[in-house]
This record gives C-alpha cells, sequence and structure tokens, in this order.
C-alpha cells in the first residue's frame, strides 16, 4: 500500500453504546485500548459481569445500538477528572451523575430505567472495573475505520453515511477502499513512536443501520456490504504493542520492518 495515509480524527466511547466523543490527541498504551474508550457499560438485566474478577461479555448483556437504537438520540459528555457523565436528550440534559459514587450511578440508572423502559430485561445497571474494557472482543484492541471504504458504501446505498455509524477509535483517509484489509497480520506506524499489530477484520452488525443523532434505522448496512462486496467487514482491529502519543493529522503506514 504505497499511498501516504493518516489519522483524520480519533475517537472513543467512555460508555458502551453512547456517543462518541472526539479528541485532537491521546496515547497509545501497549496492550491497551484507546485511553478511555468503553470503560463503562449500562447493564440490561442481570448479566453476570464481576468487577472483581472482570471478564469479556458479549455486548448483548448491555445496552447497545444493535438492539436499543434509541440510545443515539442521546448527546453524552464524559469529564475524566471528574468521572462524571452528563447525558442530553433535544439540546437539553437529562441526566448527569458521578460514576464513582452510588448517587451518581443511581442518577444515570434511573435515567435509563425510563428512557429504555420497554426494552429493559431487568434494572440497568452501571458496570465498570479498573483497567476493563467492555469492548465488541475479548482483546484490548484499537478499532481503525478506512473512510474510502465507508465512500465505496456511500456510493452504493446512495446517499451520505456517518463514518460515526462504525463507531471506530481511528479514522484514517488516503488508503484506497478496502485496502486495510491488505493489513493483515502486518504491524502498522502510527504517529513517530505508536505500532501496532492488525489482528482481525471487523465484522459489522445491525448497529450500522442506525443514524447517529436521530436513532432511526435507516439503512441495512450489513446486507448490503454482503450484496455488493461479498463481506460484511469494514475496518480492523489492532492490537498495540508499542505506545505513544498520537493525534489528528498523523501518518499511519505499515511499519518498515513488518513482514
Amino acid at each position: 500500500m504505497d499511498k501516504p495515509a493518516a489519522i483524520r480524527t480519533i475517537y472513543r466511547y467512555p460508555v458502551k453504546g453512547l456517543s462518541a466523543e472526539a479528541l485532537a490527541a491521546t496515547a497509545l498504551t501497549p496492550g491497551g485500548t484507546l485511553l478511555g474508550d468503553r470503560c463503562y457499560a449500562i447493564e440490561n438485566g442481570p448479566s453476570g459481569f464481576d468487577p472483581a474478577v472482570p471478564q469479556y461479555l458479549p455486548k448483548q448483556r448491555f445496552l447497545m445500538l444493535m438492539k436499543n437504537e434509541r440510545l443515539a438520540r442521546l448527546d453524552t459528555h464524559f469529564d475524566d477528572a471528574a468521572q462524571v457523565l452528563a447525558v442530553r436528550e433535544n439540546g437539553t440534559e437529562v441526566a448527569r451523575g458521578d460514576l464513582r459514587t452510588p448517587s451518581g450511578r443511581e442518577a444515570i440508572e434511573g435515567f435509563f430505567a425510563r428512557f429504555c423502559a420497554d426494552e429493559l430485561r431487568g434494572l440497568p445497571k452501571v458496570l465498570a472495573a479498573p483497567g476493563h474494557s467492555f469492548s465488541d472482543v475479548a482483546k484490548k484492541v484499537v478499532s481503525i475505520i478506512n473512510l474510502a471504504s465507508v465512500a465505496a458504501i456511500e456510493s452504493r446505498v446512495g446517499r451520505p453515511i456517518d463514518p460515526l455509524r462504525f463507531r471506530g477509535n481511528l479514522y484514517v483517509e488516503g488508503w484506497p477502499a478496502w485496502g486495510e484489509f491488505d493489513l493483515l497480520g502486518q504491524e502498522i506506524a502510527i504517529g513517530a513512536q505508536a505500532r501496532a499489530r492488525v489482528v482481525k477484520r471487523i465484522v459489522r452488525c445491525a448497529a450500522t443501520n442506525v443514524e447517529p443523532g436521530t436513532g432511526i434505522r435507516d439503512l441495512d448496512i450489513p446486507s448490503t456490504l454482503l450484496r455488493t462486496f461479498g463481506h460484511a467487514d469494514c475496518g480492523i482491529y489492532a492490537e498495540v504493542i508499542a505506545g505513544g502519543a498520537i493525534a489528528a493529522g498523523d501518518p499511519v503506514s505499515p511499519a518498515a520492518d513488518s513482514g
């Protein structure tokens, strides 16, 4: 892949299933996710999650866009220093809580008990554990979306597609459509110091059918991918193997010694 590529945007998702937060810069750490990514989740009925021994659980145990598209109507912001989550709907704040405290968690849980009342399998509960990420995969990874691949899907559906439907961490421009799949098994350099190993293509689910901001399920992206491209994938997962600061505009390229 000879064409130069660079990070256009960086996003994290502090609470699984809730809105993205743009970052101008951040740091990657070996064996870790993007800092602050999916460090909380909202349990949809008893999940079996044990914060003392945190383990991967399938996303169906939590509130998430694949099943709970109304979540996309919410605009959320997480303050790292204060550990406060603020939730807005239609421009109005509807909930706020310090997720370190019982009262703060209860404020958030109470909102989702009302907001998702007809979709709950039990009382919602804010979950977290030190160092744990509620990712869709068991390994701690960074997700990378090729914006040219999103454009290729746009050309087939005949309308603009918000790249945030794919809920990636790094959105990269400069690769040809689907060129990210050629990097499977290779190491990539991200910025001046960070390196990651591409380990998996990302199979897309029905969450991509939901329009960010409106919560309307208005497309069928997995079926479109299968029908027109012969696969249901968009994006790649990469495991960070060398840390470093990264920022929007930084280059992304195959590592010089990657085989």
